[in-house]
């Protein structure tokens, strides 16, 4: 008997540290430190005038491509910034970011040109309300909600994304994509600070819509919808910076994952809980071994296709969260874990820029089907990966995903 006691402890010790393994496959700090030095570098590079927003380094090359602050990635940098300011506790990381954000500014008032301003108002000066407290820039948010919610249809039940000429969008028809899930969170997070229960009814509305409407059957995503603006009825989908209009673009489908997760944090409905799981297991079910996707799950000419770590850095922070709100231990488990190899894969020598640029990642793709930023260094694949790191890291010190380091 003592020895078949002794046997099972063993076994169950042997168990429990394998388990915590998986709890911890990366040394954080050591990737933060790496993210600190990169962008250390091209802080140092930035020009002295505007354009000065660093977007895109091109495959080849070694120096960034600047915009300015109508870019709808204009937001990531300060965003990134904010988040180094987190980490480091380091007054001159919050002293840029400050600057940075600033500079989007006119975005809050001006009239809207596109639905992106939850990319480039909430990144930067939602993470810097959310550091710093400063009643300013809760006054810029509030503004950019009203402005974004200039695009919301009635009709339609969602967010014009485009309110101009985009091909193949049958202008002047109400046009919806997929990225607008995530613009949805400077809505709800202005209905509970003064904006007013319409934004969250909007943001309700547009997620439900597309829920309904912006999905296959088996749960893969459109890139965008188009509507009839006057009675609302969807028209056709297209896959538009995918392969084709029936294929899974990877990073629509990312974006999905995000957007659903986010929607039932803010909600608390089970509908879209439920379909954040089904979103994102499709997308975990086809992934290559790696668990980096190539830029469209049905590009035929795989496994040469280029690879897309943009939206493995978006799907790996999606899942951190996800992994916290689900109730079946089984199924957060593996959310969390696969979450946390993909920040693996990504912290590796094949997909770190290193010694090839300033960023932090290399191999995103951005508009293939437009031969634009095709397998690059890009601007929101650093701040989803530097998001993602800094989540885990709240976990591994038992804060919730979303607190303050």
């Amino acid at each position: 008997m003592p020895s078949s006691r002794f046997t099972f402890v063993l076994v169950l010790l042997v168990c429990l540290c394998s388990f915590t393994l998986t709890w911890d496959r990366i040394p954080i700090d050591p990737v933060l430190r790496y993210c600190v030095q990169q962008a250390s570098k091209t802080a140092a590079s930035l020009p002295t005038t505007q354009p000065n927003l660093p977007r895109t380094i091109l495959n080849g090359k070694t120096t960034w491509t600047y915009v300015g602050y109508k870019d709808w990635t204009s937001g990531f940098w300060p965003g990134t910034l904010w988040y180094l300011y987190e980490y480091t506790k380091d007054p001159r990381w919050k002293t840029k970011a400050d600057s940075f954000s600033r500079e989007l500014t006119p975005l809050a008032y001006q009239k809207a040109i596109d639905h992106d301003l939850g990319f480039q108002m909430y990144c930067s000066f939602g993470n810097g309300l959310r550091l710093t407290g400063d009643s300013a820039y809760k006054k810029i948010l509030l503004a950019t909600a009203d402005t974004l919610a200039t695009l919301f249809s009635p009709k339609v039940g969602t967010i014009l994304s485009w309110p101009r000429p985009v091909p193949n969008m049958e202008w002047p028809q109400h046009n919806t994509i997929m990225d607008n899930m995530i613009n949805l969170e400077l809505l709800f997070w202005a209905a509970k600070n003064g904006g007013g229960k319409r934004l969250y009814d909007m943001a309700v509305s547009h997620a439900t819509t597309t829920m309904k409407n912006h999905f296959r059957p088996d749960y893969t995503s459109y890139h965008v919808v188009v509507y009839d603006r006057d009675t609302g009825k969807k028209i056709k989908g297209v896959t538009h910076q995918g392969y084709a209009d029936k294929s899974m673009w990877a990073r629509g489908q990312s974006w999905a994952i995000y957007g659903y997760t986010m929607t039932y944090r803010e909600t608390k409905d089970p509908r879209f809980l439920d379909f954040a799981q089904k979103v994102s297991d499709v997308y975990l079910q086809r992934l290559p071994k790696d668990l980096i996707p190539y830029w469209d799950f049905s590009d035929p000419t795989i496994p040469n296709a280029p690879k897309d770590a943009s939206a493995a850095a978006v799907t790996a922070s999606a899942l951190l969260e996800l992994s916290t709100l689900v109730k079946d231990k089984s199924k957060a488990a593996l959310y969390r874990t696969k979450a946390e190899q993909m920040l693996e894969t990504l912290s590796s020598a094949n997909y770190q820029s290193r010694q090839v640029n300033d960023a932090f990642l290399v191999h995103s793709t951005g508009h293939k089907p437009n031969n634009s930023e095709v397998d690059a260094s890009i601007n929101y694949a650093d701040y989803y990966y530097i998001e993602a790191l800094i989540r885990l890291k709240r976990l591994q010190l038992g804060k919730p995903v979303l607190a303050n380091l």
